[in-house]
């Protein structure tokens, strides 16, 4: 598989809410840091059980907006939603022999556009 397949292959996975499934895209030594509060998931093993245990209002959707690869390094945008929330997702992925092995995931918040902005930009929403 292309380093741009496992990350596509990790995705749909993911969509089955079996997180520990999905965890098997990932390598032993698996690090996902979250730069916004400052954490860092080391094994696949932490990976699926803090998304297993994650306080989620229905199962998870995921939607794959893009996905960008050069080398072992790909690029993915995914909106995600549990019927309550709903993020987008920006995560840079390391492949390396078929699994990933690192991720820094990016979970911006939605906010309102700033008034003064208004006269150079559409609103999209």
């Amino acid at each position: 598989m292309t380093t741009k397949e496992v990350v596509l292959a990790y995705w749909k996975t993911m969509e089955s809410n079996d997180f520990h499934k999905g965890s098997k895209w990932l390598s032993e030594d698996f690090e996902c840091y979250w730069p916004q509060s400052s954490e860092l998931i080391i094994g696949r093993k932490n990976f699926a059980e803090i998304n297993t245990n994650y306080p989620a209002n229905g199962i998870w959707k995921f939607s794959i907006n893009t996905v960008v690869c050069e080398g072992n390094r790909v690029v993915s945008d995914v909106n995600v939603t549990d019927g309550t929330v709903n993020a987008r997702v920006i995560t840079f992925h390391t492949v390396e022999n078929g699994l990933i092995t690192k991720q820094t995931e990016f979970w911006p918040d939605n906010y309102d556009a700033p008034e003064w902005r208004r006269q150079w930009v559409k609103i999209t929403k």
